[in-house]
């Protein structure tokens, strides 16, 4: 009389457990590369940002872009053109802004204000907002955050440059065209990594 082996499950056994060795190490890699990508793309200073960009109807996530690419969240920092603090701002464009600003009492400031980060994120974001209104395309606005107003307007008008008058065909300055790009490359990932809720505070992450 033969007798019937039961079928061999030991590879069966091995497969699963290969399977579920996969599925936790992508969790853990998935995890590790999140938290990577999230201090890469930190939210510095969010107690501000949340009420400037609120403020100013701005979406934090393109204030956190255009900080990092400006001064990567230094406080303290300098440009060789003068620009000073997180969203380098000029003393110029400081005093400028605060003429655009009837509401409130800025005689109080002054351009040696512009290292504190609710000073310069309040103005910067002010100028951000300025812009986006003024010129309908974040590209232009960028633009016209890195390079000025006038040189911007003077691209607008040139035909080869912009078709409309309103988006920029390309940037002809090398520096503002990288800067630019960085900016919204910043940007997606922000959007890609945090959502924000109307206050401008983070809802995951």
């Amino acid at each position: 009389m033969k007798r019937y082996r039961k079928p061999y499950k030991k590879p069966f056994f091995i497969v699963v457990g290969l399977v579920l060795l996969l599925v936790l190490g992508y969790f853990v890699l998935s995890r590790c590369y999140d938290s990577f990508m999230k201090q890469a793309y930190p939210l510095k200073y969010s107690e501000i940002v949340s009420v400037e960009a609120t403020e100013n109807k701005l979406d934090p996530a393109l204030v956190y872009s255009v900080i990092k690419v400006e001064s990567n969240f230094d406080a303290e920092a300098v440009s060789h053109a003068g620009a000073v603090g997180l969203m380098q701002l000029t003393p110029d464009t400081f005093e400028w802004l605060r003429t655009k600003s009837k509401s409130e009492n800025n005689s109080v400031y002054t351009s040696q204000d512009l290292k504190m980060p609710n000073i310069n994120i309040r103005y910067g974001c002010r100028f951000l907002a300025l812009l986006l209104k003024k010129y309908s395309n974040t590209r232009t606005a960028l633009s016209a955050y890195n390079a000025g107003i006038g040189t911007v307007n003077g691209w607008l008008k040139d035909s080869e440059v912009s078709k409309d008058g309103i988006t920029l065909e390309h940037i002809p300055y090398a520096e503002t065209r990288k800067y630019v790009d960085a900016v919204l490359k910043n940007y997606e990932k922000y959007k890609s990594l945090y959502q924000f809720n109307s206050k401008g505070e983070m809802i995951n992450g």
